[in-house]
């Protein structure tokens, strides 16, 4: 349990175990943002756990703030979290007949539905220029819009667009050659890591185009997913990578 002091309200992380069917642990880590405004505004939420899918964590974090307009104007935290230890077990398996019928209604169709969010982090660039533009050309091939951010050692790429656009994105990334090895050599990227993939959701603005900024400080950084609506993601992901 540990404090994130912003200029626009306070994170705070809180891992919770509850037991689930056959009395396996469950672990949530659970993200919360407050907002300055809180407890008139509800909390930006994000979930997190080893034992669930990604779309069950999405499930998770929809009841949650579900259950958040539910408390206007009051502090809702602690309610929050003894809503979801006695109700996880529902969620999920609602969850899971929800996941059922998507994927019997998606049979012969190639499209899905939502614009969705890629958050990537490389280690490094030794073709810097080459590996920008190259970058700029997929993501114009397959009109994503987003966000490659340079920031000290940081290099992050931020995109949205179609699930789709998204996923051959990633295919490109690992198998093409995009940058130079220590000898010269023309390589493919190795050193990527995918930090979160994810729809997105009416909290966060969409980018209109695709934008190679440099920022100097950390500050001008988080100002960026500020605006964006992705505090949480932020303060999640980005953090980490200065240890």
């Amino acid at each position: 349990f540990c404090y994130f002091p912003e200029t626009h309200g306070i994170s705070f992380r809180i891992q919770i175990t509850v037991k689930e069917l056959l009395d396996t642990d469950i672990l949530l880590k659970l993200l919360f943002h407050l907002p300055v405004s809180y407890p008139s505004t509800i909390p930006d939420i994000s979930v997190n756990s080893d034992q669930l899918t990604r779309a069950q964590c999405m499930d998770v974090k929809d009841k949650l703030l579900e259950q958040a307009k539910k408390h206007p104007s009051e502090p809702m935290v602690h309610d929050l979290i003894l809503w979801i230890q006695q109700h996880l077990k529902d969620v999920i398996k609602q969850s899971a007949t929800v996941c059922n019928e998507k994927t019997t209604l998606s049979k012969g169709t190639s499209t899905e539905d939502g614009i969705w969010m890629l958050l990537l982090h490389l280690d490094h660039m030794r073709a810097k220029a080459k590996y920008v533009k190259t970058v700029e050309k997929w993501a114009s091939d397959l009109r994503l819009t987003g966000r490659l951010m340079f920031m000290g050692k940081i290099i992050l790429i931020l995109l949205q667009g179609d699930r789709s656009s998204i996923k051959d994105y990633l295919i490109l990334q690992k198998t093409s050659k995009v940058d130079m090895d220590s000898s010269g050599k023309k390589c493919k990227e190795k050193m990527m890591s995918v930090l979160c993939e994810t729809e997105v959701q009416s909290q966060h603005k969409r980018f209109k185009t695709f934008e190679v900024k440099e920022y100097s400080t950390l500050k001008e950084l988080q100002k960026e997913f500020e605006t964006a609506g992705l505090t949480a993601l932020f303060s999640e992901f980005v953090p980490p990578l200065l240890k």
